[in-house]
């Protein structure tokens, strides 16, 4: 039976790496004889990264491109890739090349023996990368292995999920979907892969400090309620401080040895103002999130297509 493999490229601002992404990719599934569908997601990009994707189309006709109408981030990028591929399996790999491709091969044969999930892992992180991303990095990957029960020590979106674990992936409706934990979520039998992530090739990382501090608080929040329980945490802490506070303040009164405390009552004050303010500020994110949620708008708008996608929207305007 002959097998399609479908590639999921998210691309922003890579114009300088499509062509050798496709070639490249192109040549070690060709070369091992692997039916394949390479599908560029060009995720709302400011350079001409679309027009390179359109011009690499009209060369190979298993290459194919999405377009979004503004930048939707990465995940938005994955599952598009996800509903329009026709493949009996998908890989999703980074179009910068630091996942490398030759792994695929390995993957895909992982996948002929039966296994749906094949996760993509870490040995190395590249030598690059600043100790102040490294820390942070390893930080958020600790809380949210702690949180979800899942080892996201080493995790990547480099991976290869079967039809039947895409589709599952498909049919959750959250708008804020957390690729990465999801995928190890849904279950079904999953094997791994090492490898060490390269170094890029042409441009630079579209990962700021920034960037990344708020992909780990989308994250968090979009796949754990735990953020919450600091609340009733904090509540507690102050709860038992008032009761000691309390119980010194009228052992004081009862002696008649209780002073004027000005600077004391100024500082409990600020202390709870401030867990106060913490707590709306948690509280207030989750409703931010709920009301994202209902106000039921896509993940993603396409504002145009190239090459044979299926599920294409009937007459796709195709603008540059």
């Amino acid at each position: 039976m002959n097998t399609l493999l479908s590639v999921i490229i998210p691309s922003f601002n890579e114009v300088g790496m499509i062509h050798k992404t496709s070639q490249t990719i192109s040549r070690i599934l060709e070369d091992n004889g692997i039916s394949y569908e390479l599908i560029f997601v060009n995720d709302g990009s400011t350079d001409s990264t679309w027009v390179k994707i359109r011009s690499e189309t009209e060369h190979n006709s298993c290459i194919k491109g999405i377009n979004f109408s503004r930048n939707f981030g990465k995940e938005s990028a994955i599952y598009a890739g996800l509903f329009y591929s026709s493949g009996d399996c998908c890989v999703v790999i980074d179009c910068d090349l630091q996942h490398p491709p030759e792994k695929i091969v390995e993957m895909y044969r992982l996948w002929e023996n039966g296994y749906e999930i094949i996760e993509g892992i870490k040995h190395s992180r590249g030598q690059n990368e600043s100790r102040t991303h490294f820390f942070a990095a390893k930080c958020f990957y600790k809380i949210i292995s702690r949180l979800t029960d899942i080892d996201m020590s080493r995790a990547s979106d480099f991976k290869l999920l079967d039809r039947k674990a895409v589709n599952a992936l498909l049919n959750i409706k959250e708008k804020n979907a957390f690729f990465r934990a999801l995928s190890s979520w849904i279950g079904f039998k999953t094997t791994t892969v090492e490898f060490d992530v390269r170094e890029r090739e042409i441009g630079e990382t579209k990962w700021s400090t920034w960037a990344l501090v708020k992909y780990a608080v989308s994250s968090i929040s979009s796949f754990s309620a735990a953020p919450m329980q600091i609340v009733s945490l904090l509540g507690s802490v102050m709860l038992l401080i008032s009761l000691v506070l309390g119980g010194i303040a009228l052992y004081q009164k009862a002696t008649g040895t209780a002073l004027e405390g000005f600077t004391t009552v100024i500082i409990i004050n600020l202390f709870t103002g401030s867990i106060i303010m913490l707590s709306l500020g948690i509280i207030g994110y989750y409703i931010s999130k709920i009301y994202d949620e209902i106000q039921g708008r896509p993940k993603y708008i396409v504002r145009g297509t190239c090459g044979d996608l299926k599920n294409t929207p009937k007459e796709p305007k195709d603008i540059l």
